[in-house]
């Protein structure tokens, strides 16, 4: 079981940047992929990116590449998404989400795929 919470999310101007963080319980997190996830509203949820379990590899949609970093450390169980030159197409609830990373080649964009989530936190962006 893992349990993920997530923080940082606000209100910002086009333009502007914000740091997510997702804290995750337990004390496997190291055997975790992780991926960040957003929902517009009155739209599906849709992968934003993700890392493998060493941070040694990282995914993204084509909407946020050159303008999003993801990272995490392990030692502190926690996930990061820097988002810069933020859009207002931005805007969302953003979800981080774990995996367990046995079996994985590559980290997956399915929501579905991944097995525990966070409550989300809101990121507006205004125009």
């Amino acid at each position: 079981q893992v349990q993920l919470i997530e923080s940082g999310g606000g209100l910002v101007q086009y333009g502007g940047s914000l740091r997510l963080s997702c804290a995750a319980s337990g004390r496997t997190f190291s055997s975790y992929n992780m991926g960040w996830f957003r929902q517009a509203p009155g739209k599906e949820r849709e992968f934003v990116t993700a890392i493998n379990w060493s941070g040694g590899s990282t995914y993204y949609a084509d909407s946020v590449k050159g303008r999003f970093t993801i990272s995490r450390d392990n030692a502190k169980n926690t996930v990061y998404l820097q988002m810069n030159s933020l859009k207002p197409e931005d805007t969302g609830i953003y979800y981080c989400a774990a995996k367990g990373a046995t079996g994985d080649v590559a980290v997956p964009s399915t929501p579905g795929l991944y097995a525990y989530w966070g409550q989300g936190t809101q990121v507006t962006v205004s125009s």
